[in-house]
């Protein structure tokens, strides 16, 4: 069986910098199941693994426009404190859920001057190559049920 959509995925992987740091690995544990084309993995390495079997390996280094996005300069919000309601401290680094005309989109707080906080609303990784270590562990037709929901259910499955 050749990895597709409508297909969950078991992969090992490890990911790492372009300085070779690595930023997350399945190592150690159970390995990361998702439905295939569904969009649950960056777009980048699912295009990657289109076609593997099971005991595949692939090396991939991914662009920013096929990870987590350039990184936007204009994704920014200044906002006075008072607008954060039941939060006693803000810290740089926490995430703040917002919402907007789009839905909930969720900030970080990138910096905080007087009653001033500026918000950063680029990924994390946002403007960064991704380089994967990937193994193929297991395909399997997804239920009709994963389907209908976008997403892998029961052991394994990987939650957004």
């Amino acid at each position: 069986m050749k990895v597709d959509n409508k297909k969950v995925v078991a992969i090992h992987y490890t990911l790492t910098d372009t300085s070779g740091q690595v930023m997350d690995s399945s190592s150690g544990s159970d390995p990361l199941n998702y439905l295939h084309g569904f969009g649950n993995i960056i777009p980048g390495l699912e295009e990657a693994l289109v076609g593997k079997t099971t005991g595949d390996k692939i090396s991939v280094s991914i662009p920013p426009e096929k990870a987590y996005g350039v990184y936007n300069e204009q994704d920014k919000l200044q906002v006075n404190k008072s607008q954060f309601e039941g939060i006693d401290e803000i810290k740089i680094g926490m995430d703040i859920q917002t919402k907007t005309e789009q839905g909930v989109k969720i900030y970080r707080v990138e910096k905080v001057f007087g009653d001033t906080v500026i918000l950063d609303g680029n990924h994390t990784l946002a403007g960064e190559t991704l380089n994967f270590e990937v193994e193929v562990m297991d395909i399997r037709d997804a239920s009709q049920e994963e389907v209908d929901h976008g997403h892998v259910h029961g052991p394994g499955a990987h939650d957004h």
